[in-house]
């Protein structure tokens, strides 16, 4: 008895000690991590190989901690090396920088190329670890064709790589795991993943769910509504939909459950809405840092390219949120007091507006006034957030004059910070760890030329047909994106599939990455695999299948904007004006004449509601992807016209000019 109390005793010290333990690197980590944004003592390329040793200390201490309190000793030992591998690699490319990159492109030392081998197996362990068999399967196959293409035949073959040349563009180059996506990651994704651990700390979220649950009050399908809103909000900041669906769905079904709505129902809003959510301005899932860095373009700009298409899907998706809500009667009402001990003052409610309202003002400020880099803009944010997120609460209690306590309330707002630069890191480490492979990848992709031979494949399959062409890129982008966040997804898409789109259909750059975009969240709720909808019908206990159902019936204008885009170039503007006013409306009104086939409960018999689902269907697809405005117009007019008959039949009133027909 007496050594079994000895052992746990010491497995929860160690247990503190790691904890401890991870918050010490975390705040280290962005300590160098901000340093660098402000003085840029080093180039990006050295600072990339410090940032992913960094970062990587952090994840293997934290999961290190997870593993020995799950009883997991064995996923620990591993831990640990493939870890510290990775992490001394680091260290020595960064010490060594200016012989590694500078001296010996194209050849390395014998213990470099030892060095690298481990580099690779440490790195295809963890993303095993973190993003399954899949996304494994899909690294070997590529480093697979990389040293054994000259085996394959037809126009994919190539010379193949003998191993050191396949190390050397992966590692010792310093072009692979450590080139061009881990130095965006590094400079422009990590601090934003830094702001968003400080909100979850500070408590924005809870502000937002306050929010909601108060406009749930007001609307039919409040509960549902609030689903959405929590879900796409913060999936937009973690990028990726999976693990969205994981944290905010294990709140929101069963609220949605709670209020009367079918399980099936409840997962598939939640898997839609973390889907979606991806692709929401102004972080779209840090796709849009990615995105400007591949079209040399402002940040801002691509946010602002972004406003109109996520519009029309926000909107889309409330309304089918809405129907799906009434069609099931629910009581859609919640109760302040199941999620909150008190509601908030005027009082403060303002300094929580002025808390979380100045880092944010001085984000647009600095990126859309001041055209600050993206780094240093978000530098500045970060900073401005830890103050007012630390200062707000004690200057409000001076406010009150209500000095007892002060310095407990300041020092838990310390703590706060503490935490929040703890969950950043926490937040950022397996979207690291996944872009360092893809960034591998990429490199690979690039010296066996395989882009280009995509691109013939595509012309050849597609036969010149831009619908085609862009059919099988969405086919692509959701085999691609089983598995991985959406900025891992869309980078491989935007490699393989864009460029042709660009130079061979005459697609505008910022289209052709936006149709890509779009399309490689698909994976999220699209059957097999469905990694959103599966996270989701767990939670809820509900069928799988019934689950991708009501997800696909749900986002279906989301699998129609890929082809709208191309076919309406207008929807998609750096500098959007009356035209993407207009485009974007007539869209939009197509994507709301498919969710009202698809989703309205109409009352009708089986046979013919099947009838004017299919037929409203087709008719929204059709003026969605239409690209004569005229055309576009005349299928709302039939739309409004079915709508308003169907209105008028529901009530068992007379159709206007048709005397005594009614139903």
């Amino acid at each position: 008895m007496s050594t079994q109390s000895d052992t746990t005793g010491a497995v929860s010290g160690l247990l503190r000690g790691l904890d401890l333990t991870v918050t010490l690197a975390a705040l280290l980590f962005w300590g160098g991590v901000l340093y660098w944004a402000q003085t840029q003592a080093i180039s990006q390329v050295q600072y990339a190989t410090a940032f992913v040793g960094g970062i990587l200390t952090v994840y293997a201490l934290n999961e290190t901690r997870l593993a020995i309190k799950d009883g997991d000793w064995i996923d620990g030992a591993i831990l640990i090396p493939a870890s510290l591998a990775l992490m001394t690699a680091s260290a020595f490319f960064a010490i060594n920088f200016e012989a590694v990159y500078l001296q010996r492109q194209g050849y390395a030392l014998e213990h470099e190329y030892m060095l690298a081998r481990l580099v690779i197996i440490s790195l295809l362990y963890l993303t095993w670890r973190e993003f399954g068999n899949v996304f494994l399967g899909l690294v070997l196959g590529v480093f697979a064709y990389a040293m054994w293409g000259n085996a394959v035949p037809g126009v994919l073959g190539h010379a193949g790589m003998n191993q050191a040349t396949l190390l050397q563009v992966t590692v010792t180059d310093l072009y692979g795991f450590y080139g061009s996506l881990t130095q965006i990651t590094a400079s422009w994704i990590a601090p934003f993943l830094l702001y968003a651990g400080l909100l979850f700390a500070y408590g924005a979220f809870d502000l937002i769910l306050r929010v909601a649950i108060v406009t749930a009050k007001y609307i039919e399908s409040g509960v549902a509504q609030t689903a959405v809103l929590s879900s796409a909000v913060i999936g937009s900041i973690n990028g990726s939909y999976t693990a969205n669906a994981a944290m905010t769905g294990s709140f929101t079904i069963p609220t949605m459950k709670e209020s009367g709505m079918k399980g099936h129902r409840a997962a598939g809003i939640e898997a839609v809405a973390s889907t979606s959510g991806q692709v929401l301005p102004p972080v779209m899932g840090a796709s849009a840092f990615v995105m400007a860095s591949y079209l040399g373009v402002p940040y801002l700009d691509i946010v602002v390219a972004g406003l109109m298409p996520a519009a029309i899907l926000v909107v889309s998706i409330s309304i089918a949120v809405h129907y799906l809500a009434i069609s099931d009667s629910s009581s859609q009402e919640m109760e302040f007091s199941e999620f909150f001990d008190e509601t908030l003052s005027n009082k403060q409610k303002l300094f929580e507006t002025i808390r979380f309202g100045v880092p944010f003002g001085i984000l647009i400020y600095l990126l859309g006034v001041a055209q600050y880099t993206v780094m240093t803009s978000a530098l500045y944010t970060v900073v401005a957030m830890m103050i007012t997120g630390t200062l707000m609460p004690p200057i409000q209690r001076l406010v009150d004059g209500t000095d007892v306590g002060l310095g407990a309330e300041l020092v838990a707002q310390v703590k706060n910070t503490v935490h929040g630069i703890r969950r950043g890191a926490i937040i950022l480490a397996p979207i690291a760890i996944i872009l360092v492979v893809i960034s591998g990848v990429v490199n690979v992709f690039s010296t066996t030329g395989i882009p280009a031979k995509i691109a013939l494949l595509l012309i050849n399959i597609s036969g010149g047909v831009l619908l085609f062409a862009v059919l099988l890129g969405m086919a692509v982008a959701i085999l691609m994106g089983v598995g991985m966040p959406t900025v891992a997804a869309y980078v491989i898409v935007a490699i393989l599939i864009v460029p042709t789109f660009v130079s061979d259909f005459n697609v505008a750059p910022i289209t052709a990455h936006y149709t890509m975009f779009y399309a490689a969240i698909l994976a999220g709720i699209t059957p097999p695999v469905a990694t959103a909808a599966v996270i989701a019908a767990g939670i809820a206990e509900a069928n799988f299948w019934r689950t991708c159902g009501a997800a696909i019936r749900i986002a279906a204008p989301l699998f129609v904007l890929p082809v709208a885009f191309v076919y309406n170039p207008g929807l998609i503007a750096m500098d959007p004006g009356l035209n993407t006013a207009l485009v974007g409306t007539l869209v939009l009104l197509g994507a709301v004449a498919i969710i009202y086939g698809l989703n309205y409960p109409f009352a009708l018999t089986p046979g013919r509601k099947l009838l004017a689902r299919g037929s409203l269907a087709v008719l929204g697809v059709l003026i969605m992807t239409y690209p004569s405005i005229v055309a576009k117009a005349a299928g709302i007019a039939v739309f409004a016209g079915v709508f308003f008959a169907e209105k008028v039949m529901a009530r068992g009133l007379e159709l206007p000019l048709l005397g005594g027909a009614s139903q």
